[in-house]
């Protein structure tokens, strides 16, 4: 009832701004399905039953135009595999400074990848979804204030967004959903554009906090009840590398697109780490193809996950560690290592102006499992 309120309210103050406002109202959706092609998979949310709502989702934004160069912006969102529940996507203030620098406030996107902006807008590229390998990070918005300059240099267009913040909301850790909060979210991200080319870099910092105390270790042990047994036993520098309590985490990513002949090639390489903790130091990236027929663009990714476990954590502690704990302490590290390749092959059929319907083949190999998984989808992605 809350969260219905408070959309409420603010569709209300949008929609009553004063006779001079320009209210600009548009969205864009999703209607996906698909499954995956054996009965013991499940992959990117499907199973082996045709899934409807798993990748649906519908959206409306709101911009108002306040004058003197003053706007508001918010985006309501509702997903299918969240029950279509509607939520605050973006909500922010933008202040034009000059013709060449903006400022926006409030809940933005975090600028991680080339696509961070527009990775809900399907419309916006070939692909049916995002490589997950690469956009996978867990969270794509921070409470805080960017900095825009775009100008030219030389023969190139640059786009430069400077951003600052904090991120509190929900992580993942061993299939559960903990608090997770990251403070002093310091980034920078920069685009140069050419001709048929861009590059693209990003950085991106701050001190990451992972509440895992609550979290199931296994059927009526909490990660909180073995860090109090490990300390107990004298451990207790070996639950400060383990745990994560304001770590410095690090965020690095590149870019390349280009767009020549109806031919497309998009790539992104990204690294992701947090110092003195469990998670996995993380190197990920696609390349993906495609060629442009008229109204149809048949494509084809490649995509690679290498999350190297810190076994280093407790190698130490091989010959002290009694077996009960170490045996734990090395499934909590060895748990977040990932090797996986997938291949992506889709087709895109613009059959309408302001729609697409797209076909995806995906097929990933998971290496430390030994697992090959498939899942075939398809749906229509359009803007209004």
């Amino acid at each position: 009832m809350l969260k219905k309120s408070l959309i409420a309210a603010t569709l209300s103050s949008l929609l009553a701004a004063p006779a001079y406002a320009d209210l600009t109202i548009n969205g864009f959706a999703s209607i996906k399905a698909g499954v995956t092609l054996d009965s013991d998979d499940t992959l990117y949310g499907y199973d082996d039953s045709l899934d409807f709502k798993n990748e649906s989702l519908f959206a409306v934004q709101l911009m108002s135009d306040l004058g003197e160069k003053l706007s508001v912006t918010a985006q309501l969102m509702g997903r299918g595999a969240e029950d279509f529940d509607v939520e605050f996507e973006w909500a922010f203030i933008s202040y034009q400074l000059t013709d060449e620098i903006r400022i926006n406030a409030g809940r933005l996107r975090t600028p991680f990848y080339k696509y961070s902006d527009f990775r809900d807008v399907g419309y916006a590229y070939d692909w049916l979804r995002v490589p997950q390998s690469v956009y996978g990070l867990g969270f794509d918005n921070i409470e805080g204030i960017s900095f825009y300059h775009t100008t030219q240099l030389g023969s190139f267009d640059s786009n430069l967004q400077l951003i600052a913040g904090a991120y509190d909301g929900d992580a993942t850790v061993s299939g559960n959903s903990v608090d997770a909060e990251i403070k002093n979210v310091l980034g920078v991200a920069w685009e140069l554009g050419r001709d048929w080319y861009s590059l693209r870099a990003a950085y991106l910092t701050g001190k990451v906090t992972i509440d895992a105390q609550s979290a199931q270790l296994q059927p009526g042990v909490t990660f909180g009840d073995f860090f109090t047994g490990l300390s107990g036993a004298g451990f207790g520098a070996l639950v400060n590398e383990i745990d994560i309590d304001e770590e410095d985490g690090a965020f690095f990513g590149l870019g390349f697109t280009a767009d020549k002949n109806d031919w497309l090639l998009v790539a992104e390489y990204t690294t992701v780490t947090v110092d003195n903790s469990f998670i996995a130091d993380q190197k990920n990236f696609y390349l993906s193809v495609g060629h442009r027929f008229d109204s149809i663009t048949p494509y084809v990714s490649y995509e690679k996950e290498d999350n190297e476990a810190k076994t280093e954590i407790y190698t130490p502690y091989l010959a002290t560690l009694p077996p009960q704990l170490l045996l734990p302490v090395a499934g909590i590290v060895q748990s977040q290592a990932r090797k996986a390749t997938t291949y992506n092959l889709g087709l895109r059929y613009d059959f309408h102006p302001s729609a697409a319907f797209k076909l995806q083949y995906s097929s990933e190999d998971n290496e430390i499992a030994d697992l090959r998984q498939d899942v075939l989808a398809f749906g229509v992605d359009l803007v209004f």
